[in-house]
């Protein structure tokens, strides 16, 4: 048979603009309109239809011509010239998440922008046919029955038109029409239909397989390049199959569970339970008479959403084994209205749920086994149904023990799990070693030995003989050996003293010397050594031994030295630091003085005089006395003077005074004079100085007072910016600056010595503004208030000169409360200025340019301090 084809390659995205991945299918056909112009030759409208990604928007990819390629066959030698074919038309077409009330979540991105590119071409009747092509990259990414990456690969998309060999007057033909309806939901792991069904014009009989999608294009460049986005011409036929991804194939695009039916064209099957896109594409193969004389192909992207239609879904078999009352659930959320109606299989009436998952408890009278039926309508046109099987034996408690704690040695594991029905049956532990993945049983009571530290997470999973089935973990820790605590592990006695030892642990204990104790394998023997002696517990559990030492030294007296006489300052405290051997101390005042901690050996104690204090220091019957005296001296006196408040800049006289032999002050980077006791401050900030003052009567400490100079921040005066207005017209000052406000002279103001008094006045007035604290800083600031003897009016230059004393174009309002906009405009009648702030004006540029001199327009409005709006326009003349 002798045919002509037409093919279309989409190419990968990341080399160029033109090749980004956004091709979701396409289909090229073609309608025979008729004899053409010249004997033995027939008329054609070619169509493309492009399915692209509808999120695409890149015009570099949305092309508005295409180029088609048309091939003489048998030899696939290219014919005449390379047809350009222009897009008529573009379509979008989404699935309508509303369409089917059988779906849960459906899905919302299912959508193919389609493009409809046509061109009329006149061909010879041929006796083999014709193949025409069209190549383009790329597809999208992440395909999920493709290799990846799959947007480095384009398609063909092609059409045949038969030659006269195959049937006589086969070229007379139009390609089937293949179904519309694409954009459809199908959802992951459930049944599904897509519909490749066709309509053939002539009436020819059809026939519906699954075919390999075909390369086409790529990431190339240049001309006449067959790896280019859009090869022109493309390449000739025959092509080749994209490269499929294990374990899909051309006729299993979507597994094992799918097919297609060859008379209808319709695809049923289960959908694979992967998520994402996958190429489809079907071939139809057209009889007439029994004769096949063309296929026609149709390529499309099919995508597998996360949606779920309405289903009746349950696990195999359950287990209840802590109750007679029971729950069940279906293990999917199907939609809002579904009703679902359960049979429990112990002879009592069904029962129905409207819960989202078809909750529903259930008592049954007895334990047993029984078969249980869902079945789940939704408003009467979605129905499913299944069944499991229900163990119900109430009382099945699991549990298990360890006995075990060191390396290397054997744990010992005990289930202890307990059953009202039936007993324990299967066992799986899992000993938690990660140190090999052979760390499991099926004994009931097994045992394991760890070769690494640390603590393992075991695990239980029993089973009854009834079907009752739980996990049980329990966290064990290996050791290297067994843990073994003492209190100290060295210690003093006195060599007529008894000492009574302790250790903890968990195991069996001896002592090492055993002269001069008693309790040897107990956990707290009790020693009386007559010499240093060091003692050695050990901790034996199981096969592992743990040991420790405690040296118990002995000594025949005391030996203590309270420290020597020292001298402090009143009020202050002391700190004791006796020398010597004594493990127990005590502390008493003579004359009495508060000691705190008084039984430690560096107690604490604060007295009022000079006092002797008296310490005995003890091991155990053993004991030592000694003295000590401590004698306390007064601070020395000291005064820094009362804290001040200074102005800005000013100077501030400090009086200090102390009856020490010398002093210092801190800091000293802003003092004058700081060698004396009246130096003074010049510190634009506030700032603490202290006054340091030292004697040589035996107290080691200076006596401290601080003074606090605080500096008034800085005045700034402001009586606002000069103005003008017109006679009548009432002005509210605007002042700032500090707490108060004396406005001179008084005439014509409502109130002198606020910061914002009302102005009246008729002729043109200065106006002194002083600001001032209560502690007489001050600052002084004028106002000059120009008054027109007119209406309210806004006067503007007709000339400025940037750069010059008149360096703006800026209006002059009179009489105005604010200004609607002043706009300038060059002879083109571009806006180059807008403001609507009085005082700003323009400088003769436009984004930091310079504009040539010569004439420009100029309009302001504004509205007057009576409400009424003012008006104007003109031409000033900006020169350089």
């Amino acid at each position: 048979m002798k045919s002509l084809f037409c093919i279309l390659i989409v190419f990968g995205a990341f080399i160029l603009p033109l090749s980004a991945a956004h091709i979701r299918g396409g289909e090229l056909y073609y309608k025979y309109l008729g004899n053409g112009s010249a004997a033995n030759t027939s008329k054609y409208l070619v169509t493309l239809k492009l399915y692209i990604d509808c999120g695409q928007n890149s015009e570099g990819q949305l092309e508005e011509q295409v180029p088609i390629t048309i091939f003489s066959l048998p030899g696939n030698t290219q014919y005449s010239y390379v047809r350009t074919a222009n897009m008529v038309k573009e379509q979008f077409i989404r699935y309508d998440p509303n369409s089917n009330p059988c779906i849960t979540n459906p899905p919302l991105d299912v959508c193919y922008r389609l493009r409809y590119f046509e061109t009329t071409i006149e061909l010879p009747d041929s006796e083999d046919g014709y193949v025409l092509s069209f190549q383009r990259c790329c597809r999208i990414e992440n395909i999920k029955n493709m290799v990846t990456p799959s947007d480095d690969y384009g398609a063909t998309y092609l059409c045949q038109i038969p030659g006269k060999n195959s049937l006589p007057g086969a070229p007379k033909n139009s390609s089937p029409l293949y179904n519309t309806n694409d954009a459809v939901a199908i959802c992951v792991g459930s049944g599904f239909l897509f519909d490749f069904s066709a309509v053939d014009p002539e009436g020819d009989s059809l026939s519906y397989r699954l075919c390999n999608a075909y390369l086409g294009g790529g990431p190339g460049n240049g001309r006449d390049c067959l790896n280019c986005p859009t090869p022109n011409p493309a390449g000739k036929p025959p092509y080749q199959s994209i490269p499929y991804s294990v374990p899909y194939t051309g006729t299993q695009p979507l597994g094992v569970n799918i097919s297609i039916d060859s008379k209808t064209g319709i695809i049923t099957g289960i959908a694979p339970n992967t998520l994402g896109q996958f190429v489809v594409t079907a071939c139809v193969d057209e009889y007439r008479n029994g004769i096949l004389i063309n296929t026609h192909r149709k390529d499309i992207h099919i995508k597998v959403s996360d949606c779920n239609p309405l289903k009746a879904k349950l696990d195999p078999d359950y287990s209840y084994c802590e109750s007679l009352e029971v729950s069940f659930r279906n293990k999917q959320v199907n939609p809002t209205g579904s009703v679902y109606t359960w049979d429990f299989g112990d002879g009592s009436a069904p029962q129905t749920s409207t819960n989202p998952v078809g909750m529903i408890q259930h008592q049954y009278a007895d334990s047993g086994t029984y078969t249980v039926k869902l079945k789940v309508v939704l408003a009467g046109q979605c129905v499913d149904s299944t069944s499991t099987e229900a163990r119900v034996y109430p009382g099945f408690y699991p549990g298990f023990t360890s006995n075990g704690s060191c390396l290397y040695s054997p744990f010992s594991f005990t289930d202890t799990t307990k059953s009202r029905y039936g007993v324990a049956a299967k066992w799986k532990w899992d000993f938690g070693d990660e140190t090999t993945k052979a760390d499991t049983s099926d004994l009931q009571n097994p045992k394991w030995t760890y070769s690494s530290l640390g603590l393992k997470n075991v695990r239980l999973i029993v089973a009854s003989d009834k079907g009752c089935r739980d996990t049980v973990p329990l966290t064990v820790e290996v050791k290297e050996k067994p843990d073994l605590f003492v209190p100290f592990t060295d210690t003093l006695i006195c060599d007529i003293d008894t000492l009574q030892l302790q250790a903890n642990g968990t195991g069996v204990f001896s002592w090492f010397p055993q002269a001069n104790i008693f309790g040897e394998n107990s956990a707290s023997p009790i020693v009386f050594p007559k010499s240093t002696t060091t003692y050695t517990v050990s901790l034996t559990d199981q096969a592992c031994v743990a040991t420790q030492n405690i040296r118990v030294r002995v000594v025949s007296e005391v030996t203590l030295n309270a420290g020597a006489d020292t001298t402090i300052c009143a009020t202050d405290s002391i700190r004791f630091s006796p020398s010597g051997d004594g493990l127990q101390f005590t502390w008493t005042a003579n004359p009495a003085a508060p000691i705190k901690n008084a039984t430690d050996k560096n107690a604490v104690s604060v007295p009022s005089g000079t006092t002797r204090y008296h310490v005995i220091a003890r091991i155990g019957k053993c004991f030592k006395e000694d003295d000590l005296e401590v004698y306390t001296v007064p601070y020395p006196i000291v005064n820094a003077g009362n804290d001040t408040t200074i102005c800005y800049k000013d100077t501030a006289f400090l009086h200090g005074y102390t009856n020490g032999s010398s002093f210092r002050w801190e800091p000293l980077s802003s003092l004058g004079n700081d060698n004396t006791l009246e130096p003074y401050s010049f510190s634009t900030k506030t700032v603490v100085y202290a006054l340091y003052g030292y004697d040589t009567l035996g107290c080691p400490k200076p006596g401290i007072d601080q003074v606090r100079v605080t500096v008034r921040p800085e005045i700034f005066a402001n009586a606002g910016n000069d103005t003008a207005i017109v006679k009548g017209q009432p002005l509210q000052l605007q002042g700032s600056g500090s707490d108060f406000f004396e406005w001179t002279p008084v005439i014509g103001l409502n109130f002198a010595s606020i910061a914002n008094p009302v102005a009246l006045i008729n002729e043109s007035k200065q106006f002194a503004m002083r600001t001032f604290t209560v502690e007489g800083c001050f600052d002084m600031d004028t106002i000059n208030i120009q008054v027109f003897q007119t209406l309210p009016d806004i006067f503007v230059p007709n000339a400025f000169v940037p750069g010059g004393r008149n360096n703006e174009l800026r209006p002059k309002p009179v009489g105005l409360s604010s200004i609607d906009f002043f706009r300038v405009f060059n002879r083109w009648g571009q806006l180059v200025f807008q403001t609507k702030q009085i005082g700003q004006g323009w400088n003769g540029t436009v984004n930091g340019v310079l504009q040539a001199s010569g004439a420009y327009v100029w309009m302001i409005s504004g509205t007057d301090f009576t409400g009424k709006k003012v008006f104007k326009k003109g031409t000033a003349a900006l020169i350089r």
